[in-house]
């Protein structure tokens, strides 16, 4: 018989404070996101361990070599303490790093993060109002997440195998500048043309660096921010006549790889929620309610 196996941990919560600050991230033209505070670095861990080294606790009961899933939560949440970066996915290959030298048999093994979105909240001061290294307000939509897949090879050598970043939960809706026509029509078509439509998306952005060193952010000018790609997905929306979702997400892979070279491909997977119109005024106001539960999905990988 031939096995694959893992086991771990999942959302192990972490709330970090005063994590280095995220400072001289390269500006972009569609971002106004230079840097961040990290008064407070908060996240869910996952920890997923692989290898034939705990098959014998699948098949005679042997637990000799596995390492407790509880052990897992303590060990994350202790070590996230002494992690001196700035950045969720440096902290995924730090935690990875930190679980292959404490444990010889982990020697494959995936961290994810998943941000907890947190911001400073807006306050008054002496120089009017800003945001509180203190106070922080749970900030409910999109974030960021990071994977990182490590090995250590028979000689020792601990290398990342395998990564991806992504910016989760974004959500746009565009009022205007959005068309779908000309599609294939036949006796099972009952949509209306639209050349002029309130497209409303949820979308998935994914993306891979063609050296993963640069995705710790420890050289932080060749780092990525999701907080950037948010923004170059909502500018290109707000300045793109489209006549799909397929074309949307096209031009904002293609931006993305082009502001950052040092991307290796960058993936979407995007849904349509747009809604169905019920009624509109003469002086151009509509109303619109939610369609039916069914909704079109779209996908697009873009690799260079």
């Amino acid at each position: 018989m031939q096995f694959e196996i893992s086991y771990g941990k999942r959302r192990v919560p972490v709330y970090r404070t005063k994590a280095t600050p995220l400072a001289g991230v390269r500006a972009i033209p569609e971002s106004s996101f230079t840097g961040r505070g990290n008064d407070l670095l908060a996240a869910e861990i996952d920890v997923e361990v692989y290898g034939d080294d705990f098959l014998p606790s699948y098949t005679i009961g042997d637990n000799s070599m596995v390492v407790a899933t509880d052990s897992m939560k303590n060990f994350v949440i202790r070590e996230s303490l002494a992690y001196d970066g700035a950045t969720l996915e440096g902290l995924c290959a730090f935690l990875g790093a930190r679980f292959a030298n404490e444990y010889s048999q982990l020697h494959d093994l995936r961290i994810t993060g998943r941000e907890i979105p947190f911001t400073g909240y807006v306050v008054p001061g002496e120089g009017g109002f800003a945001g509180s290294g203190n106070l922080h307000d749970s900030r409910r939509g999109d974030y960021g997440e990071a994977t990182v897949r490590l090995h250590r090879d028979d000689d020792n050598t601990l290398a990342i195998t395998d990564h991806q970043c992504w910016r989760r939960d974004v959500h746009l809706m565009k009022l205007t500048g959005s068309a779908f026509t000309a599609f294939v029509r036949d006796g099972y078509t009952t949509l209306p043309e639209r050349k002029d439509r309130p497209l409303y998306t949820f979308m998935e952005v994914g993306w891979r660096y063609a050296n993963p060193a640069d995705m710790t952010g420890d050289d932080v000018s060749r780092f990525v921010p999701s907080e950037q790609i948010r923004d170059i997905c909502a500018v290109v929306f707000a300045d793109l006549v489209s006549e799909s979702i397929q074309q949307l997400i096209y031009e904002m892979g293609a931006r993305m790889l082009e502001r950052f070279p040092q991307l290796s491909e960058v993936e979407f997977t995007a849904t349509n929620r747009t809604r169905d119109p019920f009624g509109e005024r003469e002086d151009g106001a509509k109303v619109y309610s939610d369609p039916f539960p069914a909704f079109g999905n779209i996908y697009l990988k873009m690799s260079r």
